[in-house]
C-alpha cells in the first residue's frame, strides 16, 4: 500500500497550523506591544527498509519575533514604552508572574495600576502597584510610580514597575499573548530598563508579508489536498488491477 497519503496529510495538517499562527498575527495587527508568533515547518524522512523516499511535514515553533514595534507618541502619562529591549511584569489570570511589553497602562476602581484588561502591573517586590483614587499618576524613565493628589506640593511614591530582561530563548508565548519563563521562576529585575512616558510600541506584525504568507499556504495546502487525491486514485486503479488478475 502506498503511504503517499500519509505523507500528504502530514503537510496539509502542518499548514493549516502556519494558516492559523497567520491568521493571529494579522488579528493582532493593532494590539499595542504585540509580538508576532513564528512557525517554522521541517521535512524529516520516514524510517524504515521500505520507506527511504517518504518525508513527512513537521511543525517547528520558533516561538515570537521579537524585533521592536513602531513607536507612537500618545501624550498620556499613563502610557509607557519599553525602550530597546526589556519587558513590564504583571500579574497573569493563573495567578504567576508574567511579562508584556503592552503598556497602555489604567487605574482600576480600587487603586490598581493595570492593564486594559484588568491584569495589574507588579511592582519590583512582586506585589500589585496601588495609587490613591483619582491621584494624578506618573511613571518615571525607571519604572518609579509618583501618585500626586488633589494637586499638593508633595508627591508619593507608590511603587516602581519591575522591569525585566530576560533572554529570548528563556521566554515562551502563552495563548493569552503573556510571555513567561520557561522554568516557571520569576525573572530577576533589571535596572538598565528604561521607559519612555507618552508613548506606546505598537504590534511588530507586518501586514503584508502576513498576507502574502496566508496566500503561499493556501496554495500550498491546495497542493497537498491533489497529492491527497492522486494517492487516493492511485490506490483504486492498483486495486482494480490486482482484482483482474
Amino acid at each position: 500500500m502506498d503511504r503517499l497519503i500519509y505523507t500528504s496529510m502530514t503537510g496539509a495538517k502542518n499548514l493549516m497550523f502556519r494558516q492559523d499562527a497567520l491568521a493571529q498575527n494579522l488579528a493582532n495587527a493593532n494590539t499595542t506591544g504585540y509580538r508576532a508568533d513564528t512557525v517554522a515547518l521541517r521535512a524529516v524522512p520516514a524510517r524504515g527498509q521500505e520507506a527511504g523516499t517518504r518525508v513527512f511535514a513537521l511543525e517547528t515553533t520558533t516561538g515570537a519575533d521579537h524585533s521592536p514595534g513602531p513607536m507612537q507618541a500618545t501624550g498620556r502619562p499613563l502610557d509607557v514604552a519599553v525602550q530597546g529591549p526589556g519587558w513590564i511584569a504583571v500579574q497573569g489570570l493563573d495567578g504567576t508572574e508574567a511579562y508584556t511589553r503592552a503598556g497602555n497602562l489604567q487605574v482600576g476602581a480600587d487603586g490598581t495600576l493595570q492593564l486594559p484588561n484588568g491584569l495589574p502591573v507588579l511592582s519590583d517586590g512582586g506585589a500589585p502597584i496601588v495609587v490613591p483614587v483619582d491621584a494624578k499618576v506618573q511613571v518615571g524613565a525607571d519604572g518609579t510610580v509618583s501618585a500626586n493628589v488633589d494637586g499638593r506640593p508633595e508627591v508619593n511614591q507608590a511603587g516602581r514597575i519591575k522591569l525585566v530582561n530576560p533572554e529570548a530563548a528563556e521566554l515562551t508565548k502563552g495563548l493569552d499573548g503573556l510571555f513567561r519563563i520557561r522554568s516557571g521562576e520569576p525573572a530577576e529585575v533589571d535596572e538598565t530598563v528604561r521607559l519612555a512616558d507618552g508613548t506606546l510600541e505598537g504590534s511588530n506584525v507586518n501586514v503584508v508579508e502576513a498576507m502574502i504568507g496566508m496566500i503561499a499556504a493556501a496554495r500550498q495546502f491546495e497542493m497537498q489536498m491533489k497529492l491527497l487525491s492522486t494517492a487516493e486514485q492511485n490506490e483504486q486503479k492498483a486495486a482494480g488491477l490486482i482484482g483482474n488478475l
